[in-house]
């Protein structure tokens, strides 16, 4: 099988051509493609031709599945599969899935099923460049940071605006969870430090929490210089696999109130280290039933 990786820009996504998503895949495929992510973050498939259980399958390619969500149920039938639905709220605020565990998915597969005829494309960002964009003095502080990541977050957080996006805020912060993580988290596979960040960071250990969101603030900024982020349009029937360990992504709203829905299958993922080695810690919140904490990534 002859694989095509096609950057879409220096440092943040490419397309993959040439992989047939419903063939049973080799070793060599997998470890190409998992080459390939490691490099560029996100991986691009048009013409996917899959269903739930084929995105469940090509998902298992790079490890052990999670449970939809913490708090959140899946779709009917498929306890794996999350519905990224517009009826449900709009993503449109930075994030990593799923920070306020002790150990994040660390691979997120998104595929479309309904796409508004405009808009709604989604942002993927690269935090290991904005990692090596910081200043010598703003790395050496972001090296020695933690911040708190909770489900019921305060930064940037996105107001319900009707009755199904309140019911389904209520759902999702049914358990609450608070998680203690390295602001810098160092990647278990290349080595590479990003930074750790985005919307559900509640507080950064040690200062006010008016001061964290100035720090955050400051951090993020960095994360979303245009240059480290590459921007996707939607067709039908197209898969996206971006390495949740060292990116954010933004579901613009852009598209009124056409419908959009995504759905969203995730990879258990290992217990974030910072800078420093230390590990990420639980505060609050038992994540078992979601997802085997991996001692480390395949």
């Amino acid at each position: 099988m002859s694989v095509s990786v096609r950057k879409l820009s220096s440092g943040t996504g490419a397309v993959v051509e040439g992989v047939n998503l419903n063939a049973e895949p080799d070793p060599q495929l997998v470890a190409e493609l998992r080459d390939a992510l490691n490099t560029h973050k996100a991986l691009f498939f048009d013409k996917a031709n899959l269903d739930d259980a084929g995105q469940q399958r090509v998902a298992g390619w790079f490890g052990e599945l999670t449970t939809a969500h913490p708090t959140v149920p899946g779709v009917e039938g498929e306890p794996y599969v999350l519905p990224v639905d517009s009826e449900h709220g709009k993503s449109n605020h930075w994030h990593t899935d799923v920070t306020f565990v002790v150990n994040p998915p660390q691979v997120t597969t998104l595929r479309s099923i309904v796409v508004p005829p405009y808009g709604g494309e989604t942002l993927i960002a690269n935090q290991a460049a904005a990692y090596r964009d910081l200043p010598d003095s703003l790395r050496e502080l972001a090296d020695s940071l933690r911040a708190v990541h909770s489900n019921d977050y305060d930064y940037v957080k996105p107001v319900p605006r009707t009755d199904r996006e309140r019911e389904y805020h209520e759902i999702f912060v049914s358990t609450v969870y608070e998680t203690e993580h390295p602001v810098v988290r160092v990647h278990p596979l290349t080595g590479e430090r990003g930074l750790f960040i985005g919307g559900f960071v509640r507080q950064i250990q040690g200062l006010s929490k008016s001061e964290s969101v100035e720090l955050v603030k400051i951090f993020q900024s960095y994360v979303t210089r245009p240059e480290n982020i590459v921007r996707w349009s939607w067709s039908p029937n197209q898969l996206v696999i971006f390495d949740n360990r060292i990116t954010q992504h933004y579901a613009i709203d852009n598209y009124d109130n056409q419908p959009r829905r995504l759905n969203r299958v995730t990879v258990a993922g290992d217990i974030p280290v910072g800078a420093d080695g230390r590990p990420s810690r639980v505060i609050t919140g038992d994540a078992s039933a979601y997802s085997r904490v991996l001692e480390y990534a395949a």
